[in-house]
C-alpha cells in the first residue's frame, strides 16, 4: 500500500533527496565527475514533488498561526515546493548547463585554449589590458551564441512555471509570500544606497583605476574590475602554503573546533574541470559537508576560503535535532551573512597583522583598496538586484533586458557590461537579495560582537562557543531581520557597511 503525503514523508523524504542532490552538484561542480544526474533524482523521489505534496505544504502553510514556528516551517516547505517544480522541469536545462561550462573551451585568436571555467582566473591574473580584452572578447562571444540562450529560457519558463501555481499575482509576488521579505522595501534601500554613495565613489574609483592598471575609468570594462580587484600588489602578503592552517588555527583561538569533529571536508587544491568559483556543499547536515576552492592566489583566495569557511562552520554546527526545512532550506541571508562575517575578517587590521603578512605600515594601503572593493560590490549588487526585479517582474520586455542589466550595471560600477551576460549575471530566484541582506547582516553581527567580545573578538575563546549556541546552532529557522533583532535588539540597513566603508577608505 503506498503511504499518503504528510509532512512527515515530505520531511523524511525530502532530507534523503536532498542529501541526494548536494552529494551530485558537489560531485560534478568539483570535476570528480563530468555530468550531473539531476533528472533522475527527480524521478527517484517524484511522489515529493507531486500536486499533493505541493497541496500538503499549502494546507500547513494557511492553517498555521502568524510568527510560530510551524508558520516558519509550512512557509520554508511550500518554497521548496514551489522552486522543485520549476527545478524539476528544469532539470534538462540545469544539466546542460553544468555540461557546457564543464566542457566548453574558448579558443583566443593567437591560438591559445582556455576552459570556460578559468577565464575568469585568466583574466583576473592578466596584467596586460590587450590580453584581458581578447579573453572576454573570446569569452562573450562563446557566451553569446551559446549559454546565454539556454539561461534566458530557463527565466522564462521558471516565471511561467512559478506564475501558474497561483499563490500570488505575479512572479514577484510569489517571492514575496514565500520568502517573507519585501522586494519593494529592499529595492528603495539600494537606490538610496546607490544615491548616497556616488559621491564616495566619484572621488575614489577614477584615481585606483588611473594608479592600478594605468587606465582611464571611461575606458574600463567589467574584465578589467576583475584584474583590479585581484590585487596582486599583496599578493606576497597572503602565501598560499599557510592560508588554511592560518586560517584554521585562527577559529581555534576562538574557542571552535576547525573541523568540527571531522565533519568538514576541505576540497582545496587544483583540479580539471573543478568549478571556478568557490562553493560549500551541504550534504548532510550537520554531518559531512564539503568546502571547495579551486585557487586563484594571493589574496582572492583568502578571501574565499574564509567566505565559504563562515558557510561550512554554519552547516557543521546546526542543531541536528532541527526539521530538515531549518537545516536544509530557509533564508539564506543567514548563512551568506555567516560567509560574509568571515570573509570580513579581511577588513580588520587587527587580524590582518596577526594572521597574514601585513604589517603595520603596509595595513592602511590594503585596507584601503578593500574599501574600496567593498563599494564597487555593493554598488553592483545593488544594481544587479534592481536589475533582476524587472527581469522577474515582467517588464520590460525579455528582448529589452539586455539593455537594461548594461545600463544598470554600467552607471552603477562605471566599467561597461556586456549585453551577452543579461541572463548569465543572474542570481537565480533574488539571491542577490540573500546576499544584499547578509552583508547588511553581518555588519551588524560584527558590531554586536565588538560590543561583547572587544574588538579582537575574533581569537576570544568565549566568542565561539556563544556563536555556535545561539548563531550557527539555529540552523535557518529564522529570518534574518528576525535574527539581527534578537541578538542585536537592531533592525537591518546599510548604515553600518557605510560606516565600515569610510573608516576603510580614510
Amino acid at each position: 500500500m503506498t503511504e499518503p503525503m504528510s509532512i512527515e514523508r515530505l520531511r523524511r523524504e525530502g532530507e534523503a533527496f536532498t542529501q541526494e542532490l548536494s552529494l551530485e552538484f558537489y560531485q560534478s561542480l568539483s570535476g570528480l565527475k563530468l555530468e550531473a544526474q539531476i533528472q533522475q533524482l527527480y524521478q527517484k523521489y517524484r511522489a515529493i514533488f507531486s500536486d499533493e505534496s505541493l497541496e500538503v505544504a499549502r494546507e500547513m502553510f494557511a492553517g498555521s498561526a502568524e510568527g510560530s514556528d510551524d508558520r516558519r516551517s509550512a512557509r520554508i516547505l511550500l518554497d521548496w515546493q514551489v522552486e522543485s517544480r520549476s527545478s524539476r522541469q528544469l532539470a534538462p536545462l540545469d544539466e546542460r548547463e553544468i555540461a557546457w561550462e564543464g566542457e566548453t573551451i574558448v579558443r583566443l585568436p593567437d591560438g591559445r585554449e582556455i576552459p570556460y571555467q578559468r577565464t575568469a582566473i585568466e583574466i583576473a591574473n592578466s596584467t596586460d589590458r590587450n590580453e584581458r580584452a581578447m579573453i572576454e572578447s573570446a569569452r562573450v562571444a562563446i557566451v553569446q551564441r551559446e549559454l546565454a540562450p539556454l539561461k534566458k529560457e530557463r527565466f522564462q519558463r521558471e516565471r511561467d512555471i512559478t506564475e501558474s501555481i497561483g499563490l500570488a499575482n505575479g512572479y514577484n509576488a510569489t517571492w514575496e509570500l514565500l520568502s517573507g521579505i519585501s522586494l519593494g522595501t529592499l529595492r528603495e534601500e539600494c537606490a538610496a544606497f546607490l544615491r548616497d554613495t556616488q559621491p564616495m565613489w566619484d572621488d575614489v574609483a577614477a584615481a585606483v583605476v588611473r594608479r592600478v592598471l594605468g587606465m582611464e575609468l571611461r575606458e574600463t570594462s567589467r574584465a578589467d574590475a576583475l584584474a583590479l580587484f585581484r590585487a596582486r600588489e599583496f599578493d606576497e602578503f597572503f602565501p598560499a602554503r599557510e592560508m588554511e592552517s592560518t586560517i584554521r588555527r585562527q577559529v581555534g583561538e576562538m574557542g571552535i573546533d576547525p573541523a568540527a569533529g571531522g565533519r568538514i571536508v576541505f576540497d582545496t587544491g587544483e583540479r580539471e574541470g573543478k568549478r571556478s568559483r568557490a562553493f560549500c556543499s551541504p550534504v548532510k547536515v550537520p554531518d559531512e559537508v564539503y568546502l571547495v576552492l579551486r585557487p586563484h592566489g594571493g589574496q582572492t583566495d583568502w578571501n574565499t576560503f574564509l567566505h565559504e569557511y563562515g558557510h561550512a562552520l554554519h552547516f557543521a554546527y546546526m542543531r541536528p535535532d532541527h526539521p530538515m526545512e531549518f537545516r536544509f532550506m530557509g533564508d539564506n541571508s543567514v548563512t551568506e551573512g555567516y560567509a560574509m562575517l568571515f570573509d570580513h575578517l579581511m577588513q580588520d587590521g587587527g587580524w590582518l597583522q596577526r594572521y597574514t603578512g601585513l604589517e603595520r605600515k603596509t595595513t592602511p594601503a590594503f585596507l584601503r583598496s578593500a574599501g574600496f572593493e567593498e563599494l564597487h560590490f555593493l554598488r553592483r549588487y545593488c544594481a544587479k538586484f534592481m536589475y533582476e526585479t524587472q527581469l522577474y517582474g515582467g517588464d520590460p520586455s525579455w528582448d529589452a533586458l539586455p539593455d537594461l542589466y548594461v545600463e544598470l550595471l554600467t552607471k552603477a560600477t562605471s566599467f561597461q557590461y556586456s549585453r551577452a551576460d543579461a541572463f548569465v549575471d543572474v542570481d537565480p530566484r533574488f539571491y542577490s537579495a540573500r546576499y544584499l541582506r547578509a552583508w547588511q547582516f553581518q555588519a551588524l553581527l560584527t558590531e554586536t560582537l565588538v560590543e561583547r567580545y572587544d574588538a579582537d573578538w575574533w581569537r576570544n575563546p568565549r566568542c565561539g562557543p556563544w556563536m555556535v549556541e545561539w548563531l550557527f546552532g539555529e540552523a535557518q529557522r529564522e529570518l534574518a531581520h528576525e535574527q539581527a533583532l534578537r541578538v542585536s535588539g537592531k533592525t537591518l540597513s546599510f548604515a553600518p557597511l557605510v560606516r565600515s566603508i569610510e573608516r576603510m577608505l580614510g
